[in-house]
């Protein structure tokens, strides 16, 4: 077997070294933020000071964060809170959204995956107030970025409130617009089962809890300082590499380039530099990722957290593919480890599986 070429970074990235060794040093350190004595001052004092690097590096104030045990709590806390009389989602949003958010209205998206703004106006005309929207800032499967200022725009005009799942997107583009932000660390380097919800303001923010008043009252549950502190330097770190980003998205585009009858999703949009969506006319996405786990590249059919799942994906359905040619897409997403001999590998190894299909069909 070959060694691995990892090309999954959506499902979750590689932990950063900055990450591990803030976790270590936390860990050393620890006690409980809440207690009262000299050791709980100084996690007080240690916790305080990861908020604020992460409210720097994301561009919002300190007290906006709110941290939690990953971005599906986070959007679990903001749902939760909203106080909401109707709900509007998104047809392209990640599980962690629909699964919470049971009974919304689905706000219709176009062949590229971006909300249809007429059709959120008028569904924001008929809603009950008050109305919560649900729109993701950029896209798990296909990083199809969302028109979130014209959506927070309308939104606010209706005397709404937007939620935005900005999970994949958090580090790679500017905090969007938004009354509730959900962030997560394990897709930017941090240490999985940490994420932060961002509230753009607290006046009424009343947060239902079954536990203590842990996190300023509004979550319960000791912080997990540790992973709190990994956080906050896996954002540091990609934030001192300044380059990463642009590297990404040359790889992105190298990567495609090269593909010889790949149909990319999303192509026509704006799209993450980190995430490629392919379909392989003919070849099932289960058949292609088996085969290139072979081959020593780690890809995802859709989301890793419905892969296990039968069934196309939600969201290239939503987008107006039909069932079989969105049951033959894959995703190759890539960071900042990523090399172009590997996007050159892959790309390869794509080419070659194709050709295979396209003689057998012949």
């Amino acid at each position: 077997m070959p060694e691995a070429a990892y090309l999954d970074y959506a499902a979750t990235a590689p932990i950063d070294p900055a990450a591990v060794a803030a976790i270590t040093a936390a860990a050393a350190a620890w006690a409980n933020p809440s207690s009262v004595h000299r050791a709980g001052r100084s996690a007080q004092t240690m916790l305080e000071d990861a908020r604020d690097r992460v409210a720097g590096a994301l561009g919002c104030a300190p007290g906006a964060v709110i941290f939690t045990g990953g971005g599906t709590e986070a959007i679990g806390l903001a749902l939760a809170s909203a106080g909401a009389a109707s709900l509007l989602v998104s047809g392209v949003e990640h599980d962690a959204v629909r699964a919470q958010a049971r009974g919304a209205t689905v706000i219709p998206v176009d062949s590229s995956g971006r909300v249809d703004l007429a059709a959120l106006t008028a569904l924001l005309a008929a809603a009950p107030a008050p109305v919560l929207v649900a729109v993701m800032q950029a896209n798990n499967e296909t990083g199809v970025v969302q028109p979130l200022a014209e959506v927070a725009a309308l939104v606010d005009a209706a005397g709404g409130r937007l939620l935005v799942d900005a999970v994949q997107a958090a580090g790679k583009l500017p905090l969007p617009p938004g009354d509730f932000i959900a962030v997560s660390a394990h897709k930017l380097g941090g240490p999985p089962g940490v994420g932060a919800l961002i509230v753009r303001c607290l006046d009424g923010f009343a947060a239902p809890r079954a536990g203590g008043g842990q996190e300023r009252g509004y979550r319960a549950g000791t912080e997990n300082l540790p992973g709190i502190a990994g956080f906050a330097a896996a954002l540091g770190a990609r934030q001192a590499d300044h380059g990463w980003l642009s590297r990404t998205a040359a790889l992105r585009d190298r990567l495609e380039a090269q593909l010889d009858g790949a149909e990319v999703i999303g192509a026509a949009a704006e799209r993450l530099g980190t995430i490629s969506n392919i379909r392989m006319a003919g070849v099932a996405a289960s058949t292609q990722v088996m085969a290139f786990d072979l081959a020593g590249f780690a890809v995802s059919a859709g989301a890793a957290c419905s892969s296990g799942k039968v069934g196309p994906s939600h969201v290239l359905a939503a987008m107006g593919l039909g069932e079989r040619a969105a049951s033959e897409a894959i995703r190759v997403s890539i960071g900042w480890r990523t090399t172009a001999a590997e996007v050159d590998g892959f790309a390869a190894a794509w080419n070659a599986l194709a050709a295979r299909q396209r003689a057998k069909a012949a």
